[in-house]
């Protein structure tokens, strides 16, 4: 076998099988650093270990014995138990497992085991009761020792796992690898950083997060790669800015000599700027009038005006003689934006067109040289479309699209402006550390006479006066159901196509229309368009309506299954109504209503600031939900708190301190390890 080190694939490790293979693939693992980084969730404490004649009901404990006796007992109503008896000096006590008569293979009379389980009453005995079990071994060899019990007796790593995959079979390899390679971890931080910041050697840390001794081992060690983790996602996002800030912008734009035109533009607007909008549109034309790329990115809720601030920019686009590419994910998104920028900026003469998977045709005879304006989706990437002039490129909800599409469209011209726009809410926190290349904007205000949406949390037992009340204040609802179809193994979670039958007889007075995912775009537009016109007073759909459908009379907004969406998700769906400055109302039905459940989503009865939303969110969450599993690649952390602001505030400091220095050539290890990062997990730009 070749030497082991942290790239290896877990294939070429002994005893690991094509079977195991697959399953350890399932949970993300590849490679020997990948087993190595996937961290405990949580720990069984088994360190008391007591004598046999001290144990009590309900302790959890470990017992060191020998084995008197054991076999298979078939008990008369068709149980399958191991019946154990295991002494030591003070007393003897049974041990009972269910459905594991193979231990009988494994466990012999007269040999020495460890058992950590907990105590009970088995029939009028106490038993130690389905413990978990490990050849006593009492060797002095500090390494060895340290390693010698890994499944009992100790605080006792649980992983995250697979059908097939335990914990106690990933903890058995992940210390084989700690025990007989620990030579394959070679620490990449610089020395200086591990000394100021008091932090474990990545060789400790990695066998101290897997085997601590104690609580306060564990954490310390936690820190440790959540430090690493963090500091290199602020190098990352800093050096790439600082390679930005190197580069010149291809075809730079001017704004003095069209400040009157661009104060018009905003005077003719048939509404008044926010004043964030105001101070967000100043930031931009700062960023234009340099001669280094823009990469902003501008953060707002559902309808605070994101495309009205990037039509100015794409008008300052055209007033410079070049051409502006405006992405969106989805045909919805983009015929939205075409609309709106073409009742804004075509009164103006500027040629605007729309680029989709259903409308590929350009006009005849194009000019690929004048001033234009693409909108579109991922249509704007084909090679047909040839921007000879391409200085600015807007990307809505851009975590939407992948590493590559992004520089596929920034690369159709040279190095121009770049400004993303997302209606997800940002915690503060998150964008600190996963956006260091990106200038940040943020529409923290709702146009003028825009009310808060009345939210409630309604218990299931409420759910028909609902009804009765959404039959009388109904003007234009939407119903966002989770899945298009019933699943079997999630029985209680509406389906968009059931409870479309199902309302039909509700709201026999009312027209209802379905929408979801699967339908051609032709037909979504034709439903969207009857809905806007009044022909259906009921959408029912899935969350297609989170983004880019603007519906100005709907008035409410019912939610399904609501504790399967993020806060953040909630609250961009709770945007699509109340946008014509009367009262609007969202009701939340839970399918589930522990209080763990009821206490998040009354969150949204209060709070209205999608930020706010999204911190809290990260607190009870984490992480992974706040995009939902599209973004789970680049916030896949497997030990940083995104909550600690202490810690990203720390590491952001280091980073920027290293790359001030010729870091590549003083810090080789830490450039290696940037680099084995994937770019999609830790490049989100």
């Amino acid at each position: 076998m070749a030497k082991i080190s942290f790239h290896t694939d877990l294939a070429d490790l002994p005893y690991v099988g094509p079977a195991y293979v697959a399953k350890l693939n399932k949970l993300g693992l590849i490679t020997v650093k990948d087993l190595l980084y996937h961290l405990p969730s949580r720990y069984e404490n088994f360190q008391l270990v007591s004598h046999i004649s001290l144990l009590r009901p309900q302790e959890v404990v470990s017992v060191k014995g020998k084995v008197l006796t054991i076999k298979n007992v078939f008990t008369k109503n068709g149980k399958r138990l191991t019946q154990a008896t295991i002494g030591d000096e003070s007393g003897v006590i049974e041990v009972i497992w269910f459905n594991q008569i193979f231990l009988t293979k494994i466990i012999k009379p007269n040999t020495h085991w460890i058992f950590s389980g907990k105590v009970d009453f088995f029939g009028r005995k106490l038993a130690l009761m389905s413990p978990q079990y490990e050849p006593f071994k009492n060797s002095n060899d500090q390494h060895e020792g340290y390693l010698s019990q890994i499944h009992t007796g100790r605080m006792v790593p649980i992983y995250p796992e697979t059908a097939g995959l335990t914990s106690k079979w990933l903890r058995a390899k992940i210390a084989y690898l700690l025990k007989f390679y620990s030579d394959i971890v070679i620490d990449f931080l610089p020395e200086e950083i591990i000394k100021k910041n008091q932090l474990l050697p990545l060789p400790e840390a990695l066998l101290k997060v897997h085997f601590p001794k104690n609580f306060e081992e564990s954490e310390k060690a936690k820190h440790r790669i959540a430090f690493e983790e963090l500091l290199l996602l602020q190098l990352s996002g800093l050096k790439q800015r600082k390679k930005r800030f190197s580069q010149q912008v291809g075809l730079p734009l001017t704004i003095n000599p069209f400040i009157e035109k661009l104060t018009v533009y905003q005077n003719a607007l048939p509404f008044n700027l926010t004043g964030s909008q105001k101070k967000a549109i100043t930031e931009i034309l700062g960023d234009l009038a340099k001669q280094t790329p823009m990469n902003r990115l501008l953060e707002g809720d559902v309808g605070s005006g994101k495309t009205v601030v990037a039509s100015i920019a794409a008008y300052l686009a055209i007033l410079n003689n070049t051409q502006c590419a405006f992405m969106a994910p989805t045909e919805i998104l983009a015929h939205q934006h075409f609309a709106t920028l073409s009742k804004f900026l075509g009164p103006l003469g500027i040629n605007i067109f729309l680029l989709t998977s259903s409308k590929k045709e350009l006009p005849i005879d194009f000019d690929f040289n004048q001033p234009f304006i693409a909108v579109g989706t991922h249509s704007l990437l084909y090679d047909h479309l040839d921007f000879k002039k391409l200085s600015l490129v807007i990307i809505d909800e851009q975590h939407r699209f992948g590493v590559e599409q992004r520089l596929t469209l920034t690369k159709k011209g040279k190095n121009p402006h770049v400004l993303t726009m997302t209606a997800t809410p940002i915690p503060r926190t998150v964008a600190l550390t996963f956006y260091g290349d990106l200038d940040l904007s943020i529409l923290s205000e709702m146009p003028q006479g825009r009310q808060k949406i009345k939210t409630w949390v309604v218990p299931e037992e409420k759910r028909e006066k609902a009804y009765e009340w959404v039959k009388q204040n109904l003007e234009s609802a939407f119903v966002v159901c989770p899945l298009i179809d019933e699943s079997e193994s999630l029985i209680s979670i509406k389906a968009a196509s059931k409870e479309f039958e199902n309302l039909k007889s509700i709201f026999p007075e009312f027209k209802l229309a379905l929408l979801h995912g699967r339908m051609k775009s032709t037909e979504k537009q034709r439903i969207l368009r009857n809905f806007k016109e009044g022909k259906n007073n009921i959408l029912v759909a899935t969350p297609v309506v989170e983004v880019g459908i603007d519906i100005p009379q709907a008035n409410i907004i019912i939610i399904e299954a609501a504790e399967r969406f993020g806060l953040a998700q909630l609250h961009q769906l709770r945007g699509r109504v109340g946008r014509n400055n009367q009262q609007a109302y969202c009701l939340i039905f839970p399918s589930e209503e522990n209080e763990h459940v009821l206490n998040r989503l009354k969150a949204l009865e209060t709070v209205f600031s999608g930020p706010e939303l999204a911190e809290i969110d990260l607190k009870l969450r984490g992480p992974g939900d706040i995009w939902g599993k599209r973004q789970h690649g680049f916030l896949n952390l497997k030990a940083a708190d995104l909550t600690d602001q202490n810690l990203i505030r720390e590491t952001k400091n280091e980073a920027e301190k290293i790359v001030e220095t010729d870091f590549e050539k003083e810090y080789p290890e830490l450039v290696q390890e940037m680099k084995n990062l994937t770019q999609e997990e830790y490049n989100p730009n």
